[in-house]
């Protein structure tokens, strides 16, 4: 029985020892013994003890060239467009339409005839009234002869004379009636839709048609009192409408308000800009931009270069071969690009993709912008320096 339960005991023993001898035969890794002795023999003589630890390269990095351009410093604001003149026709005088001498939405030349009311009573009015001056032209003609025969005293010939200026003074008031049933254009423009028909009887301040001189074209709009002293007249303001996408008009600033909006704290400023195509419409709402300053000479880098810790901004500048860690002033930013007022010059090479793996001072290899490695650095913002 002893025999027997020592042989179910060391049979499985014998199982696991002939299984692990081929185990370890099938899975050890040839030469292992003679790299763990090479590494061992490494690890001694390593400075420090470190055993295997080969000494850190450069880091490769992402780098462009700062690069000179045109920076426009801007504020924007929304306004609205205004016509260089504009008028409603009103009659000063009652009377009926006798004739419309335009087509609605054409063009009309100044002192052009727009509207004729009938003419029937003041133009007879007229013709009384010269016929009034012919006799009192006569009659003190007259009178002048005989006072020379002396026939009639200096009296009767001062109202000879008082008479005929009474005639004539008629006659001109008979003639601004009659000139006044002629309804002229004050300016050339575009003539609107009339409200009135031939026939129609209209009253003195009736609306009859608005006139609008389009061929320039007012811009209003309002910008915060900060800006006040760096607003002067004839500084450029560019516009753009919804209407028309992709298409940017030049404008002068033209006159500045004198009064700030204390509701709003605003300034109201007006521009002006051609209109000669005539694309653009009284009324249309606008995206103003004040150009306050120009720096033709500006250095700016793309917004991955600029580092930000706290308070203050860095860059990490690339110079033989190591990066250095340089703080700069920035200044304004538009699409893609910051301006650096101080700390970097022109053509500086800046790291624009790595920079969490460095720190100042530490070996770099360029590798490009977004390229394979060894491509050559890209300049930052070749456009930019065309200008906005």
């Amino acid at each position: 029985m002893k025999s027997r339960r020592r042989l179910f005991v060391l049979a499985p023993l014998a199982l696991l020892v002939v299984l692990g001898y081929f185990a370890y035969h099938a899975y050890r890794t040839p030469g292992a013994p003679a790299t763990a002795a090479g590494g061992a023999a490494k690890g001694a003589g390593a400075p420090g003890g470190a055993a295997g630890k080969a000494p850190a390269g450069p880091v490769s990095v992402e780098a462009v060239h700062a690069a000179a351009a045109t920076v426009r410093e801007k504020t924007t604001a929304v306004g609205t467009l205004r016509s260089n003149e504009s008028v409603v026709v009103r009659p000063e005088v009652s009377g009926r339409i006798a004739r419309i001498n335009f087509a609605e939405g054409s063009r009309v030349e100044r002192a052009q005839l727009l509207i004729a009311l009938d003419a029937s009573v003041p133009a007879a009015e007229v013709e009384q009234a010269k016929a009034n001056l012919a006799l009192a032209k006569t009659s003190y003609g007259r009178t002048v002869e005989l006072e020379r025969q002396n026939f009639v005293s200096q009296t009767a010939r001062d109202q000879a004379l008082n008479s005929l200026r009474v005639a004539e003074a008629a006659l001109a008031l008979a003639e601004a009636r009659l000139a006044k049933t002629q309804i002229l254009a004050p300016f050339s423009g575009i003539i609107g839709i009339r409200q009135v028909s031939v026939g129609d009887y209209v009253k003195e301040g009736q609306d009859l048609v608005t006139l609008e001189d389009i061929s320039a074209l007012k811009v209003d709009f309002r910008v915060p009192e900060l800006l006040l002293t760096r607003l002067k007249r004839g500084q450029t303001v560019e516009v753009e409408t919804d209407a028309l996408p992709g298409k940017t008009f030049a404008a002068t600033l033209d006159a500045i308000d004198p009064l700030v909006d204390q509701n709003g704290r605003a300034l109201s400023l007006r521009a002006r800009l051609r209109n000669v195509e005539g694309v653009l419409r009284p009324g249309m709402f606008v995206r103003t931009r004040v150009v306050l300053a120009e720096r033709p000479d500006a250095v700016v880098v793309p917004e991955e270069a600029i580092v930000p810790i706290g308070a203050e901004q860095f860059v990490f500048r690339v110079a033989d071969g190591r990066a250095e860690r340089v703080r700069v002033a920035t200044g304004v930013r538009r699409a893609g690009e910051v301006e650096i007022s101080s700390g970097l010059r022109a053509g500086d090479l800046v790291v624009t993709a790595g920079q969490i793996k460095i720190r100042d001072g530490a070996a770099v290899r360029v590798v490009g912008a977004g390229g394979a490695p060894g491509s050559a650095p890209s300049s930052a913002g070749q456009a930019a320096a065309k200008g906005d």
